[in-house]
């Protein structure tokens, strides 16, 4: 931890040393455009002695085109500058002296080129962060450590992002996050949806944006902002391609491959990713309850208990797509996704049920798995058109998500005395837990340029979800199976979603500029089980307002306000109120009474010449949905489920400051503070919980000569409060190197992920009668080798495509209720 905060020390001090360098020293300024006079966004700019062509300083390119670089010793230099598409460009030789300290060159022209990659492999190099106006962009393969890391562990070193002991994801300190796939939904939430990022490989991701205040093109599902994983595609004429193998030594092995083919050629654009994953991990949670008296509070039993688990999948996925252009301004196409997910998870419990006065008083030995076989298939259609040259477009998506998993359940379970004597025969519950959810959406969005930089932006959108879900126990009875109606459930649940949106952006001066939006949702919803005959109905509208203001004091200081109402649905089967065991002493339920939860979010950031960007926010939500423990100190039990247990409110900081401190060292820390506010009903117990909150998050990367690499990152979460659980802080440490091999063809990573084992999660929870405490042991310490070999055949040149997807949040919602 020294080492970090020492970096970051550097980090926070090195703008003011550069603000106050020497008076022998000066700046030189200018402009990237390519040839039709656009500005070059994001374009590399690196300073190069006129005498020996060395490097002296390097920066970068703001979004206008415009870059400074300062602190320049006296003498003779010139500018190279280089952006993806484009030939290198280098501006004349000049001077800087004392006579002349501040030098502005002409516009750099860069032109656009089709390289032949027939012989040469371009390798890009990409900065890892990128701070956008609206987002932040994470380049996954800038980062050696995300070698041989599943999508989930990628996206725990992402800015401001952090994963609990269950896989759920939250972004600067809140849940609530929406999961978005090349612009399309996740398909899962929960637990299926950290199942499938578990089993997806970082060998498959692009980038990873972050937007914490989505505008209203958005749907305004996601308390906390959304996330969208961006997997790689094709940019070039001909075909190209790539092959990724990979093997992980953990507690237990892992292994990971991944083929990816793409061709263009004339009107046809061919894409196709194939992935397969193996994995085995181990973990064991502890957890100790103390069942109290509602009301003299006093202990009257308590249970300690250890599960040992171990999980195995095979993970396979497939991808096809097909975009034609009709004609320059005309595009329609096809995508086609699918994976087969076979899970089985094990776990061994033992429990020990002890007095008031902590003496043992029985033990019980469970065994339980989950066997769950998982498929999916989801199609999209879409189709986008310029109606003139001025960028009046439409687009349309129409999707279509099949998802189908079937779940045995077997839970055994053997009683003893306290001296170890069985008491009775063992009893056995065998569940069966099929689902099938199918959802249908479609949506239009239309794009209108106006005078003066203006643009007009609206759409309309309409999605029908259909889940089914038909748990079926059945108990082991002197060796027959007799039905369980107790605990058997059959749930089906419908929801329509319309909406509609306008939007309105338009620079209002040199230095301002402003975009309002307005988006309405219309949910109907009808819940049915079939069981009991229970029905409910939900029929609510809603406004969804977002504004955002930006102003640019100089080439150095902008400054962004924004504003936006946020809605989190319940997931689909924490509205069934159908029984889940997770062992023998903890049941889940899902609720039917939830309500959606709201939220008004508010965001100030100040960003400093492209180097250090600093954000206040504040978030008020109502209703807030979080899962909650309820415990019977009759049986034992504690029973989990989801409610809207209170109000909470946070304000936070952060702070994110990416540094090249020279041509083979940069680095990139970011620190988020926050404080979170609880408070509400929870038991029938008046709740009010508060934490103050650090996040720390560093990468240092290294390059030097022949194709080497090298990176150290690691994170630092301190203690948290989900909910109504507190959770002890945790950090973890990892390191990489990287080498190019084959004329830059082929890449070897070697990656040690979590040096010092420090990703084990302790936690607790204490309010009204509720008390117990847990710590889990995730054994993901590991060591990845990776290899990846690309191959191409054609002419570079960036394409669009519009398969950005209509079913977002309905899909994001989905749970299996397993794990």
């Amino acid at each position: 931890m020294r080492k970090i905060f020492i970096v970051i020390a550097i980090l926070m001090t090195s703008a003011s040393i550069d603000s106050n360098a020497q008076t022998s020293s000066g700046r030189v300024m200018g402009t990237v455009t390519d040839g039709d006079a656009k500005t070059v966004e994001s374009a590399t700019i690196t300073l190069l002695k006129a005498s020996d062509s060395t490097i002296s300083k390097m920066g970068m390119a703001d979004k206008t085109g415009k870059f400074i670089i300062e602190g320049i010793p006296f003498g003779k230099y010139l500018v190279a500058v280089s952006a993806v598409g484009h030939q290198k460009g280098f501006s004349e030789i000049f001077e800087i002296s004392s006579l002349k300290p501040e030098i502005e060159l002409n516009a750099i022209k860069l032109k656009q080129e089709e390289k032949s990659l027939g012989v040469v492999t371009i390798v890009s190099r990409k900065p890892l962060v990128e701070q956008k106006i609206d987002r932040t962009v994470v380049n996954v393969d800038a980062s050696i450590t995300n070698v041989g890391n599943s999508a989930l562990e990628v996206l725990e070193k992402a800015p401001g992002v952090s994963v609990d002991k269950d896989g759920n994801i939250s972004l600067k300190g809140k849940q609530g996050v929406q999961i978005y796939i090349d612009g399309r939904p996740s398909y899962l939430s929960g637990a299926d949806l950290a199942n499938l990022l578990r089993n997806m490989n970082s060998s498959q991701l692009d980038q990873i944006e972050i937007m914490t205040n989505p505008p209203a093109k958005y749907d305004a599902a996601g308390n906390s902002g959304v996330i969208n994983i961006k997997t790689k595609k094709n940019k070039q004429f001909g075909y190209n391609g790539s092959i990724t193998a990979g093997y992980t030594q953990a507690y237990y092995p892992r292994a990971n491959g991944n083929f990816n083919f793409n061709y263009r050629t004339g009107k046809i654009n061919f894409f196709s990713n194939l992935g397969y994953n193996y994995g085995e991990r181990h973990q064991v949670l502890y957890m100790y309850r103390n069942f109290r008296d509602e009301i003299s509070k006093n202990i009257l039993s308590s249970l300690d208990q250890a599960a040992h688990m171990k999980s195995s999948s095979k993970y396979l996925s497939a991808k096809a797509g097909l975009d034609y252009f009709i004609s320059k301004r005309t595009t329609m196409g096809i995508v086609v996704n699918g994976y087969n997910n076979p899970t089985l998870w094990k776990s061994n419990t033992d429990a020990f049920i002890k007095d008031s006065n902590a003496s043992l008083m029985s033990q019980t030995k469970a065994y339980s798995e989950n066997d769950q076989k998982t498929k999916n298939f989801s199609t999209n259609l879409n189709f986008r058109t310029q109606l003139d040259s001025a960028g009046q477009e439409i687009s349309a998506n129409l999707d279509y998500i099949q998802y189908k998993t079937k779940t045995v359940q077997p839970l055994i379970s053997r009683y003893y005395d306290n001296t170890g004597v069985l008491l009775k025969v063992p009893d056995t519950l065998m569940g069966k837990l099929p689902q099938n959810i199918n959802v249908y959406s479609g949506k239009i969005d239309y794009t209108l340029p106006l005078k003066k930089g203006a643009k007009f932006e609206a759409g309309v959108k309409a999605s029908y979800v259909k889940t089914d879900n038909d748990a079926r126990y059945d108990s082991l009875i002197n060796g027959q199976s007799i039905p369980d109606i107790n605990r058997s459930n059959h749930f089906v649940y419908e929801e329509n979603i319309n909406a509609a949106y306008l939007n309105y952006s338009r620079p209002l001066s040199k230095k301002w500029s402003g975009q309002v939006g307005l988006r309405f949702e219309n949910t109907v919803a009808k819940g049915n089980q079939l069981t009991t005959g229970e029905t409910f109905t939900r029929n609510y509208s809603q406004l969804f307002p977002t504004a955002y203001l930006q102003y640019a004091a100089n080439d150095k200081n902008q400054f962004v306000i924004n504003y936006g109402r946020r809605i989190q649905r319940p997931d689909y089967s924490d509205l069934n109120p159908f029984i889940l065991f997770v062992d023998r002493y903890t049941i889940q339920t899902g609720n039917p009474e939830l309500a959606p939860q709201f939220s008004n979010n508010i965001e100030l950031t100040h960003t400093y010449n492209n180097f250090l960007s600093t954000t206040l926010n504040y978030s008020a939500t109502k209703n807030i949905i979080q899962q909650v423990v309820e415990q019977d100190e009759t049986t034992n039990e504690g029973i989990l489920k989801y409610t809207n247990i209170a109000n909470m409110h946070q304000i936070g900081i952060s702070v994110n400051a990416y540094k090249q401190f020279n041509s083979w060292w940069s680095s990139n820390v970011y620190v988020n503070g926050y404080r979170n506010h609880f408070k509400g009903i929870v038991n029938n117990d008046l709740v009010s919980l508060g934490v103050t909150g650090v996040m720390i998050q560093v990468q240092e990367q290294f390059k030097w000569g022949k194709g080497w690499g090298a990176e150290v990152s690691g994170f630092y979460r301190s203690k948290g409060l989900e909910g109504v659980i507190y959770i002890e802080s945790f950090t973890k440490i990892d390191a990489g190197f990287s080498k190019q091999v084959l004329k830059n063809k082929g890449t070897i990573k070697l990656n040690f992920s979590d040096v010092l084992n420090g990703l084990n999660i302790n936690g607790y929870s204490k309010y009204g009668a509720v008390d117990f405490h847990f710590r889990n042991e995730n054994y993901i310490r590991s060591v990845s080798l990776n290899f990846t070999w690309r191959f191409n055949k054609g002419k570079l040149k960036a394409i669009g495509n519009g398969r950005e997807g209509s079913a977002t949040e309905e899909l994001q919602r989905i749970k299996g209720g397993n794990n």
